[in-house]
């Protein structure tokens, strides 16, 4: 099967992943506009969100950028992830993926920016910057 083509965009923002105890209550900071990912299970709570909002002290994994996968998704849609992360690995880029009910999006470091954007448009994605 080959891998699907895809339109990526790459979001504005320096985003971080955040890290709380699994019973915290959501900070205030995260009630604002603009791509944030909320998850929480048995053992933590992740949020992902732009890093100028994160109050200082905050446990975080900060410097990443992110990219959304352009349209809606179809559940039934496979090899989407693979498409993405194939080549990312093979250029040595790690992913932070999140999925919404809608499409799916991923993180990669800041400093991997450059090569993450040719690994994917080498793999014939489209990659676009928003403004």
């Amino acid at each position: 099967m080959e891998p699907k083509k895809l339109s990526l965009k790459i979001l504005p923002d320096r985003m971080t992943v955040c890290r709380f105890e699994p019973t915290a209550s959501l900070p205030d900071w995260t009630d604002v506009s603009g791509f944030c990912s909320i998850t929480r299970s048995e053992e933590e709570l992740t949020i992902v969100c732009c890093e100028a909002l994160v109050v200082p002290g905050t446990t975080c994994e900060s410097g990443w950028r992110c990219f959304r996968v352009q349209g809606v998704l179809d559940f039934s849609e496979i090899g989407i992830i693979f498409s993405i992360t194939q080549p990312l690995a093979k250029s040595g880029v790690s992913v932070f993926v999140m999925s919404t009910f809608d499409t799916d999006y991923f993180l990669v470091k800041e400093k991997d920016l450059p090569k993450a954007i040719d690994a994917l448009t080498a793999a014939g994605h489209q990659v676009f910057i928003e403004g």
